[in-house]
């Protein structure tokens, strides 16, 4: 329990530092009316999606490694955010406004939902889904997803190029008010319905027919706690594009730190999943300014040699 408020703590402290670094550093003990129109209309709100957005991802990571047992899964392992991002850029290069601001979060979200569909139903077999079929129909249809998404953008000519190309790598910089409590709500569903099927996810990692001698139904679980992983990655997905290491390196972080106990990791992976992703996007805000890199290129560049170094000290990779 001491790692648990020490993490939490630190978490804490780093949000909470982050909302006054950026371009321009302001002072918390005289903010102005500047600075605090700056924190209120612009910084807030984007540290709060952040927030929402990297929980969602570590808790999907952890929640996805234990459903199938491969410690290299991850959200989008299951092509759930490259069917978002699909069609999420299709709208941005169509200029599409149909839902005015919430255009392209609902487009993301819809795309997020249908692949999910589609790979529960590739991964449904004898009235359950199974891990292996469920793992390789999204690594599948991931790629069709992403060769689609990748001739969309190779023939178009229009200016949404940039901005699609910005939002599929995690572009927080249209991040506002009004899309926090749309994403606040599936997000946390998702979440509640992972934490309440906890104690299942614990068992499946045993084994399916361990699982089964302790009165949980390997099916039911799998399947309850696939529907929180997908509420979570569309949300998060919807809300700023496409986020990668998250969901991989944060699980692995924290079982190291608490344990593998799913009542305390998927919490504690959500508390850390944010604060990554709010460290990303203050360092993306900041070091180019005024020009913004994606989030989810610091991700990528924080957590791929932080996973390898992982690996490596776990002997996977070669001797320590």
């Amino acid at each position: 329990m001491r790692r648990v408020a020490l993490i939490t703590t630190s978490a804490f402290f780093i949000v909470a530092v982050s909302l006054f670094i950026g371009p321009r550093i302001i002072n918390p003990f005289a903010m102005g009316a500047t600075g605090s129109r700056i924190i209120m209309s612009i910084r807030l709100p984007r540290l709060i999606i952040a927030m929402l957005m990297g929980s969602a991802l570590g808790a999907s990571g952890a929640v996805l490694q234990g459903i199938l047992r491969n410690p290299l899964a991850d959200p989008y392992v299951l092509g759930i955010s490259t069917g978002a991002a699909l069609v999420a850029s299709f709208g941005l290069l169509l200029g599409s406004s149909v839902f005015g601001y919430f255009t392209i979060p609902v487009l993301a979200f819809i795309g997020a939902v249908v692949a999910g569909i589609l790979v529960g139903a590739i991964g449904y077999k004898r009235g359950g889904l199974w891990p292996e079929r469920l793992l390789l129909a999204g690594v599948g249809l991931g790629f069709l997803f992403y060769a689609l998404l990748m001739l969309i953008l190779s023939i178009s000519t229009n200016e949404g190029i940039r901005r699609a190309l910005l939002w599929i790598f995690g572009d927080l910089s249209m991040s506002d008010w009004v899309l926090i409590p749309y994403g606040f709500v599936f997000i946390s569903a998702g979440f509640v319905l992972a934490l309440w099927r906890a104690k299942g996810l614990n068992a499946l990692m045993l084994g399916d027919e361990i699982a089964h001698s302790l009165g949980f139904s390997p099916n039911k679980e799998r399947t309850l706690l696939f529907l929180s992983v997908s509420l979570m990655t569309a949300s998060s997905v919807s809300l700023g594009g496409v986020v990668g290491f998250i969901g991989l390196v944060i699980p692995h972080i924290i079982r190291f730190l608490v344990g593998a106990d799913s009542r305390i990791l998927i919490p504690m992976s959500a508390i850390a999943g944010g604060t990554l992703l709010c460290v990303a996007d203050t360092i993306g805000r900041t070091v180019a300014a005024p020009m913004e890199l994606p989030s989810g290129i610091i991700t990528a560049i924080i957590g791929a040699p932080y996973f390898l170094y992982l690996l490596r000290k776990k002997g996977i990779l070669g001797e320590q």
